[in-house]
């Protein structure tokens, strides 16, 4: 099964066009105009093991929300259409991961079911050139547009750049895993029979 998407969303606020394969190596390009963001892109797609292009234009005079959550709508749709029927998929992930003082702990279901809990204290208003409360944005995007239930915790941390790079890789990591096929899945992995 070849789980790709290629999409693009134009609105008055932004200009969005988004590539990914679920089944590449990491390989990103990430053109956001928000250097920040583009960071946590290429870390997401990096330890995803997702192929992902992303380019986009937005209204980054007025500020970079509308770029933040547009990206978060179509990678959920793109993340949507790549995976199907969701056939002999693990469905769930999880994921800790370390940077420096910050810890941060994902897990996620992509059972059809948006739900996004997101347990973060950042240490200040801005990560990078970005504010910390867009991070929470581009994650309920992607959970809403994607029909996955995304658990974020961060139990302690004092650099918001670092509680961001542990954030987005430990996304990944848990969607690496909860996208995996496993040969043992007949169909899908519900009792219901349909995710």
């Amino acid at each position: 099964m070849d789980r790709k998407a290629e999409l693009s969303r134009k609105t008055a606020e932004t200009d969005v066009w988004l590539k990914l394969d679920v089944d590449g190596s990491g390989r990103y390009a990430a053109e956001t105009g928000i250097g920040f963001f583009d960071h946590m892109l290429t870390l997401l797609s990096k330890h995803s093991l997702m192929d992902l292009e992303i380019k986009a234009k937005g209204d980054l005079d007025v500020d970079a929300h509308h770029t933040v959550e547009d990206v978060g709508i179509v990678f959920g749709q793109a993340l949507k259409q790549a995976l199907g029927g969701k056939e002999s998929i693990k469905r769930y992930g999880s994921a800790s991961v370390p940077m420096d003082e910050a810890l941060a702990m994902v897990s996620v279901d992509l059972g059809g079911r948006p739900y996004l809990v997101f347990n973060v204290k950042f240490s200040g208003e801005l990560a990078g050139s970005i504010e910390t409360g867009l991070i929470e944005e581009f994650f309920r995007a992607v959970s809403v547009n994607a029909g996955m239930n995304i658990h974020i915790n961060v139990p302690y941390g004092s650099n918001n750049h670092h509680i961001c790079e542990a954030i987005f890789k430990a996304f990944g990591r848990a969607l690496d895993e909860a996208s995996r096929t496993d040969s043992r899945v007949k169909g899908v992995m519900s009792t219901k029979g349909v995710l």
